[in-house]
């Protein structure tokens, strides 16, 4: 269907129906193809069992780790009859009785619970609490029960039983009773492959067949093996960008991917899979260091939050051990280091002052489930501390906070006309998404910039176009906004201040303090004052700070309009 066709036809549709006719238009085929197939599937109770035509087991090896895979922060705690378990910043207490389902907590939180990553806690829960908790699952969580059978925690889960069992000896008839039920849920897994979403959960369902392909003996494990190489393949060639970024956009899920592929070169024997995986390792290294603020931690663009995933230096630290090869990292000097296949741009001072610019596709046009409202915003780290912030990710829950942290006036980038400029809804869609323009990069008269622009306000009346010019220089950035087009419009510029600084404004000027110390002073133009409103900070799931956040304001302004900020250092 012609573009400007399909445009015609999305605009005749109320707001909500609009929006989910641009969200599936944006679909591939074989998603709409496997969700239409799972619901009839689902419809008529014609759920596959976990047998095999063969009717016998795979024997079990288990997996050869060339290194110890990483150990994650204890997420439950206790003994069996006082167990501890927080997820996502929430606790939940478990005397005696495990709920599995826990119908209080959000379906992340118990997703979470059924990932068993708590097996592989550097300290908190020891091998025989571990064991117990399998055996609990086991009896309560029959096949196909909602969540725990879910493709994606059944996915995790499979890597996390054949890791923990890697490292723990489980007794002979406890150790039968874990592995057929590995057996099942690979069977059940080869059969919901999650190819209605694609992206990275599809990644993991390849991941965890690798995983029992490897652990498992016989012709049907060697099925597991190939089916499993052949989605990761595929989706490596699919996912990681030429500049070694993931292309969901999020620093987050770039990190679990990454952790993925290691762990994949830690099983793998010598061979072709694995050069590849060790290639791809290697650009995705560098594309996480370049994306890393001073203090050494992830950017929060695009549904990125802290504590999640493994952190950067345990990656590095990972990828060395496991290829003897140094991470290659940003030089320390200033500069701009372009990642243009992800859309994120690097100005840096030196290795305390960096801006991290975001000037790409929201994601990939048929999975955009962790898109924000983010082109054109940026963070910025001044003296190895983040005084601009982007507002992060508190929950995956539709609902005010999760509209805030997805849409413009959670970013650090201009709004028009109080609307967003993608089209962002529910908890995880997206339908008309904004596309960069004219990006450019590089250096003149000894300064580096910046520059690019996005079309997602196109569709408003007069066509607005925002482009954006950021130049770097001794005394710090100076952002220049051009708004292209015709017509009225509001106009709105924010900058999210991390709660940690103090605020104080005065006129078309805010001084920014860490404590005593001037960190950065901004300015907008002559004749315009810098508002201050309150807004919020996520950086965990879960966690929500109130922050300053300084705003230039233009209410009824005539396009085409020029504006910005200064952001002055103080030496």
């Amino acid at each position: 269907m012609p573009t400007n066709l399909i445009s015609h036809c999305s605009s005749l549709l109320p707001v909500r129906s609009r929006q989910f006719f641009n969200t599936v238009m944006s679909l591939k085929p074989v998603q709409i193809r496997y969700r239409l197939w799972y619901v009839l599937r689902s419809g008529l109770k014609m759920q596959p069992g976990v047998g095999s035509k063969g009717g016998g087991l795979p024997a079990y090896k288990g997996i050869e780790g060339n290194t110890d895979f990483l150990r994650y922060d204890h997420f439950c705690s206790g003994e069996r009859e006082k167990l501890r378990c927080s997820f996502l910043n929430e606790a939940a207490f478990f005397k005696k009785d495990i709920d599995w389902q826990v119908p209080e907590k959000g379906r992340l939180w118990r997703y979470n619970l059924h990932y068993f990553q708590y097996l592989l806690s550097e300290s908190g829960l020891d091998a025989g609490v571990g064991l117990s908790l399998i055996r609990d699952w086991l009896k309560k969580n029959p096949v196909g029960t909602p969540d725990a059978w879910d493709p994606f925690p059944l996915s995790l889960r499979l890597v996390c039983w054949a890791k923990f069992l890697f490292v723990t000896a489980a007794p002979g008839d406890e150790l039968s009773e874990i592995t057929r039920s590995m057996v099942e849920q690979t069977r059940w897994l080869t059969r919901h492959l999650e190819y209605h979403l694609l992206g990275n959960h599809l990644f993991k369902n390849g991941k965890a067949l690798v995983f029992m392909g490897t652990c498992f003996a016989g012709s049907e494990a060697e099925r597991w093996l190939q089916k499993g190489l052949e989605i990761i393949g595929k989706e490596l060639d699919e996912q990681i960008l030429d500049d070694g970024g993931h292309f969901e956009r999020s620093p987050m899920y770039h990190s679990m991917i990454l952790e993925d592929c290691l762990d994949l070169i830690n099983i793998l024997e010598e061979g072709e899979y694995r050069e590849t995986l060790v290639k791809k390792a290697g650009e995705m290294v560098a594309f996480l260091a370049a994306m890393c603020h001073p203090d050494g931690q992830i950017s929060l663009f695009n549904d990125a939050a802290f504590g999640i995933e493994a952190e950067p230096a345990e990656l590095f630290a990972y990828y060395t051990r496991l290829t003897g090869m140094d991470v290659r990292r940003p030089v320390g000097g200033g500069g701009v280091n372009a990642l243009p296949d992800s859309g994120y741009f690097v100005l840096s001072q030196d290795k305390k002052n960096k801006m991290i610019i975001d000037c790409g596709p929201v994601g990939p046009e048929y999975q955009p489930g962790h898109a924000h409202c983010d082109t054109l915003s940026f963070e910025l780290s001044v003296k190895g501390k983040r005084v601009i912030v982007d507002s992060g990710c508190y929950q995956y829950v539709d609902g005010d906070i999760r509209r805030y942290n997805r849409g413009n006036i959670g970013h650090n980038t201009v709004t028009i006309d109080n609307q967003n400029q993608s089209e962002v809804w529910s908890a995880h869609r997206c339908g008309r998404k904004a596309q960069p323009v004219g990006v450019e990069w590089g250096e003149t008269d000894g300064h580096f910039f910046f520059y690019g622009g996005h079309d997602g306000y196109k569709r408003l009346k007069g066509n607005p176009l925002h482009f954006r010019k950021v130049t770097q220089d001794d005394e710090g950035w100076l952002i220049h906004d051009t708004i292209q087009g015709q017509g009225i419009h509001a106009v709105e510029s924010r900058l999210h201040v991390h709660p940690d600084m103090s605020v104080e404004v005065n006129g078309a000027e805010a001084v920014i303090r860490f404590r005593e110390e001037v960190m950065l002073t901004v300015h907008t133009q002559p004749g315009t004052g810098i508002d201050v409103e309150r807004g919020w900070y996520c950086p965990e799931f879960g966690i929500k700070k109130v922050c300053d956040v300084l705003v230039s304001k233009f209410r009824k302004v005539k396009l085409p309009f020029e504006g910005g900020w200064w952001l002055r250092l103080e030496h």
